[in-house]
């Protein structure tokens, strides 16, 4: 439409919506409706077992740093959670219950790790899925409602959201996609597992949400967690004697639903998702820190640019 991208347009996030998934587990964690080292299934409704490891608990602390042994299965995963074009997503609790109890339609040994939790760090957007719904049980709220209450509306981040319909779709930037030489507009979508990429929000507001945790909980006047839930939130989890058998901690560490990134020069999160690549990273002291969104995904051969515009970025904040 030739309207300008600016700091207020509203895009989905992807991936970046799992830092909002770990201010909710850890605001749980502050109300005592969870606990970050407690079996995931004295919490749900349904049994989740990892078949080669069946007598082996799973925690919230695993599902946050991607420990778990739960894995997206695609392309089984990727097809079946988009939902384009005012299609309704599944039920959240639906969906994981098929996928992770045996004789569920979605079931497969595949959806597991032949690894005990915490020894294999496997990237799971499935485990952030699963997370989101433990704190909708415990709580008794929807993840939705969760976020409102303690993240938007203290923040007032007014055009923000999980769903399409909770904002302004006239501020929302359209999605594209590089193809070979074309440039190819992408329907906006949802997804069932919102807890793992479902945030739509605006550079702008997402700032605040970034400034209150690099701040110990705190954007100017308004807190949103105590200082030490956020301490344990962004501290390194990973430790020398401490650690998932495939990762060195010099390159790779993690919070809960936070990481260092850049060869661990950086923490944050990003996000890739149809259509979307967005950034959201300080420096390891919490002084520089840059947000950028795309609204194009470029090819894969093409990546390298996000790096290069989001480092002359960083550049620049460090100079200001």
């Amino acid at each position: 439409n030739k309207i300008p991208f600016t700091t207020s347009t509203i895009m989905n996030i992807a991936s970046i919506s799992k830092t909002f998934t770990g201010v909710c587990i850890m605001k749980a964690v502050e109300e005592g409706k969870v606990s970050l080292d407690e079996d995931i299934n004295n919490y749900l409704p349904f049994k989740v077992i990892n078949p080669y490891f069946p007598s082996e608990k799973i925690t919230l602390r695993h599902l946050a740093t991607h420990i778990s042994g739960l894995t997206d299965r695609f392309p089984f995963y990727g097809d079946s959670t988009y939902c384009y074009e005012g299609r309704k997503p599944e039920a959240l609790g639906a969906f994981l219950k098929n996928y992770f109890v045996q004789g569920g339609k979605y079931y497969s040994i595949d959806n597991f790790l032949n690894a005990k939790p915490g020894t294999n760090r496997d990237y799971s957007n499935i485990g952030a899925g699963l997370a989101g719904f433990i704190i909708e049980c415990q709580t008794g709220k929807t993840l939705i409602e969760y976020a409102k209450k303690n993240i938007f509306k203290p923040l007032k981040m007014q055009n923000s959201g999980l769903t399409l319909n909770e904002i302004d779709i006239t501020k929302h930037s359209k999605l594209y996609e590089k193809k070979g030489d074309s440039i190819v507009p992408i329907p906006l979508y949802e997804m069932t597992t919102y807890p793992d990429g479902g945030v739509r929000t605006s550079v702008d507001e997402l700032s605040k949400f970034f400034i209150s945790l690099l701040n110990d909980g705190k954007y100017k006047r308004t807190r949103i967690l105590k200082t030490e839930t956020v301490k344990e939130m962004l501290r390194f989890q990973y430790t020398e004697t401490n650690k998932p058998e495939n990762v060195n901690i010099k390159k790779l560490n993690q919070g809960i639903f936070w990481a260092t990134k850049l060869g661990a020069t950086r923490i944050g999160h990003n996000g890739t998702d149809s259509g979307v690549r967005t950034f959201m990273l300080s420096d390891l002291n919490k002084e520089f820190a840059v947000i950028v969104f795309f609204n194009t995904k470029l090819d894969e051969k093409d990546e390298g640019i996000y790096f290069d515009i989001y480092e002359e970025l960083y550049k620049y904040a460090k100079e200001l």
